[in-house]
């Protein structure tokens, strides 16, 4: 099976983890994956049909040396490269998400953006 998306000619490989401070609930993980895996989409190219998702919560998370009680951390990993527009706008996405999902404020949620351009998958790399 290729990870190529045959209408754009785009790799097709985006991982997205989250460590969070609060307990997700098996029923809040599902809606998140599938509210993600709609989110992806903002990057041309990209889509939920090869999409990880990866959660750690009640994770103890600080800034400014202090203690989160609701915040969360997010990484986002693609195989290729994306424009900051898209970048923005999927930034937006998972803040809602998570405002509304896990009522963590948005001020309380940082995203990290990774290009990368070795991947490798079932023995053998893109």
């Amino acid at each position: 099976m290729c990870l190529k998306d045959n209408k754009k000619g785009d790799y097709n490989m985006p991982f997205i983890g989250s460590k969070v401070s609060v307990k997700i609930s098996s029923e809040k993980e599902e809606i998140i994956k599938k509210r993600l895996g709609e989110s992806i989409e903002l990057i041309p190219g990209k889509s939920e049909k090869f999409l990880m998702v990866g959660f750690e919560d009640e994770y103890s998370l600080y800034f400014g040396g202090e203690k989160l009680e609701k915040g969360a951390f997010v990484e986002v990993k693609i195989l290729g490269k994306a424009s900051k527009e898209s970048y923005d706008m999927l930034t937006k996405a998972i803040c809602i998400i998570y405002e509304e999902e896990l009522q963590i404020p948005k001020d309380k949620i940082y995203v990290k953006y990774e290009e990368v351009e070795n991947w490798g998958w079932n023995g053998q790399n893109f």
